[in-house]
């Protein structure tokens, strides 16, 4: 889980978590992220970085 604080931080939490992926053997993971702009872009999406496939919801 994740409060929005742009862009740049939102991308470290992604590689954040491809690094756990990673040190714990799975393919998949999930990111909630909050964010409290009043132009945001709400959602679910898929996204893939290195080999590994994170589902993050923004809301």
């Amino acid at each position: 889980m994740k409060v929005w604080r742009g862009n740049e931080y939102n991308m470290r939490g992604e590689k954040q978590l491809v690094a756990y992926l990673e040190d714990y053997h799975k393919e998949t993971g999930y990111m909630v992220s909050f964010n409290f702009n009043k132009n945001k872009k709400v959602g679910v999406r898929e996204i893939v970085i290195g080999g590994k496939i994170l589902i993050e919801a923004v809301v």
